[in-house]
């Protein structure tokens, strides 16, 4: 069993550090080419999209360092492993996301106030559209993934991805504004961008904190379990059922009620059994800890 969770989390991390380095390369792509335009038409909007492209890239960073540590062996320092690595990798996420939406809000605000209009232009439609449909692939790929792998790290970075296909769909209609005449228009859309950044930025630290504070599996994953567990011949009865998600890692631990009147190899085998099937059923790297007690009828 110990070798089956190594073999799910060396596959786990090599499907992370695959759809990362795709999205670093789109980032890098897109952040040329944004503040590149944005400099020849003098776009706020592009710019500002521009440079949350090049935070899409700084989060990338994140994740993959995140997720290597986090897969690391558990040692003596950290018996129970490093997954909590990735879960702190979240939260950079979305503390980079906050100051990069307050950026763009401070700066699209004092532009207006200063009465500062702008009128972009068609190369702005052009370039925030590619953008719109690029990110709208990655996102759903890497949530794709982030969803098999069980990777709350990759998951936020996901949002990343859409965040950045929101402002850049921001700009699109920014930018055909102003071809209307609306000089504000550039402005408005970075605003617009700010604030759907600092939505998602919300999302993803609840997300971890929820991590951090303890909280039990989901739903299905222990309605799973329970009906394993009501499944089991061998077990009469279960009690001091507790999960946690830590990571890509579910740690569950409960007491299994046997027969008195079997001997400590048949109850290891019962345990061995119960562990094999919670990991199969689950499809996710789990450490399962049983405890056996004697079935008392009484």
């Amino acid at each position: 069993m110990k070798q089956v969770n190594e073999d799910l989390l060396r596959d786990r991390e090599k499907k992370i550090r695959s759809i990362t380095l795709w999205g670093m390369l789109v980032n890098i792509l897109l952040f040329a080419v944004k503040i590149f335009s944005g400099i020849l038409i003098k776009s706020s909007a592009l710019l500002a999209d521009g440079f949350h492209s090049l935070s899409d890239l700084a989060t990338d960073f994140v994740v993959l360092a995140g997720t290597r540590v986090s897969n690391r062996p558990p040692d003596d320092a950290h018996p129970y492993g490093h997954k909590r690595f990735e879960t702190l990798a979240t939260q950079m996420v979305g503390l980079i996301l906050l100051v990069v939406g307050f950026g763009f809000i401070w700066k699209a605000s004092t532009a207006i106030n200063r009465g500062e209009e702008n009128f972009p232009g068609g190369i702005m439609l052009v370039v925030a559209g590619i953008s719109v449909v690029a990110k709208e692939i990655l996102f759903f790929l890497t949530r794709k993934i982030s969803r098999e792998t069980h990777s709350t790290a990759l998951y936020a970075n996901a949002w990343h991805h859409r965040s950045d296909s929101l402002s850049s769909l921001a700009v699109l209609i920014g930018g055909a504004a102003s071809l209307l005449g609306w000089g504000y228009a550039d402005q408005v859309a970075t605003i617009v961008v700010g604030l759907m950044i600092f939505g998602v930025a919300g999302k993803i630290l609840y997300e971890g904190l929820i991590e951090i504070t303890e909280h039990s599996a989901d739903k299905e994953s222990l309605e799973k379990i329970n009906k394993i567990l009501s499944e089991e011949r061998d077990v009469s009865d279960w009690h001091a059922l507790r999960t946690r998600k830590v990571g890509g890692e579910l740690f569950v631990d409960l007491h299994l009620l046997v027969n008195p009147e079997l001997s400590v190899r048949e109850s290891h085998v019962i345990c061995e059994t119960v562990e094999a099937r919670i990991e199969k059923e689950l499809k996710k790297p789990v450490n399962v800890l049983t405890h056996i007690e004697p079935y008392d009828k009484k």
